[in-house]
């Protein structure tokens, strides 16, 4: 079941990360400049947005099978729809599309997962699904490069493709109704703007909320910024930098396995409040490291990747905290973590371009305000309160 539920996750992190290696040649075929190229994955990530507002009030209501495996079809069409693309704002529609799809499988897992689970076990699965949608953007974009130069482009559409009907297929053989009694009447009782209006209301859930959109700001800021950083500002190959990317992601997952072991002897709240804080100490060192330029990138990189890190031990925590608040909206809860999240990362990578200097400053100083914020949003509104 983890396995099934990770994979679904995983949707939407494989089909940002797997075709990053083909833009360029996506551009050449296609007769699109660079920057027609990028809102390629800008309106995947607006689609990502969007889409799960509506999922996670559905999944409440009509149960959580059905809504996943509508969005598993859309995902095989649309990237179906990709790889035929003849023109990028074919190209552009469908990807927005095909992120309608995807963002089902992470809204449904999330709620799958707090269906079955308390807050504290609820983290530590949160976390092991880490393991396995944290290998996307690791092999993503290594099998991208490897489809790239075997069977070009489009090649990487047909696998995803191939990818969701595998998993739409588990999913209908592996995945079970979850959906409680008390879930379905609170869902028939209000409209998805009421619940989600109610959701917004309870102070801490809003504190998780907020910080989790921030983190994801700080991912997607990082997702953005750090192909024209390292290929373009520090000369890194092609060919290494997907290794590269890679091996931050490692670090992603490695401290989401730690903060499994970690949840065995502290709360989730004690470790989220303990990793903000880290994650702020390392975005001021990285800030302070891209302002002077002490070290260049011998600098920058280390303290990028430690900061990347810090990521496995929040997000995780952040998500449970949330989902723990209100059990009976779990879909909307787990919709609204989601949406939140890449809508703040669309801002933050919009922000970040729009400064776009050939430097790390961009990035670090957007990195530095989103961790500064979540740090506020947890001390101020989600974590229990000390004497």
């Amino acid at each position: 079941m983890v396995v099934l539920l990770g994979s679904l996750t995983a949707m939407g992190p494989l089909a940002i990360d797997m075709y990053l290696p083909s833009l360029p040649a996506i551009g050449a075929d296609l007769r699109a400049s660079s920057a027609a190229t990028q809102s390629t994955v800008a309106a995947f990530l607006a689609g990502m947005a969007i889409g799960q507002v509506f999922y996670g009030p559905a999944s409440d209501r009509l149960g959580r099978r059905g809504p996943v495996l509508v969005g598993v079809a859309i995902f095989i069409v649309a990237s179906v729809a990709c790889a035929l693309a003849p023109s990028v704002e074919w190209l552009l529609a469908s990807r927005f599309v095909q992120a309608l799809g995807a963002c089902a499988g992470a809204v449904v897992s999330r709620a799958v997962v707090r269906d079955q689970f308390d807050h504290t076990e609820t983290a530590r699965m949160l976390s092991l699904m880490m393991l396995i949608m944290g290998l996307a953007p690791i092999l993503a974009p290594l099998l991208g490069g490897v489809l790239l130069a075997f069977g070009g482009w489009e090649l990487n559409f047909w696998f995803m493709a191939a990818f969701g009907v595998a998993v739409g297929l588990a999913a209908v053989l592996r995945l079970k109704e979850s959906r409680s009694e008390a879930t379905a009447r609170q869902a028939s009782r209000e409209n998805p703007f009421q619940a989600y209006f109610a959701l917004l209301r309870q102070r801490r859930l809003l504190g998780y909320a907020l910080a989790g959109a921030l983190n994801g700001a700080t991912l997607f800021t990082y997702i953005s910024s750090s192909p024209g950083l390292l290929m373009g500002t520090y000369g890194i190959s092609t060919q290494v930098f997907p290794w590269l990317f890679g091996f931050n992601a490692l670090g992603v997952i490695g401290a989401g396995q730690v903060n499994r072991l970690v949840l065995r002897r502290l709360t989730p709240d004690q470790v989220l409040e303990r990793a903000s804080l880290a994650a702020l100490a390392f975005a001021t060192l990285l800030a302070l490291a891209a302002a002077t330029g002490i070290g260049e990138r011998w600098t920058v990189l280390p303290l990028l990747f430690l900061l990347l890190s810090s990521y496995g031990f929040m997000q995780g925590n952040t998500m449970a905290g949330a989902l723990s608040v209100d059990p009976n909206r779990a879909g909307s809860t787990s919709a609204l973590l989601g949406a939140a999240s890449f809508a703040a990362g669309a801002l933050a990578a919009a922000v970040s371009g729009a400064f776009q200097d050939a430097s790390a400053r961009p990035m670090a100083f957007t990195m530095l305000v989103a961790l500064a914020g979540s740090a506020l949003a947890l001390r101020t509104l989600a974590l229990p309160r000390r004497g």
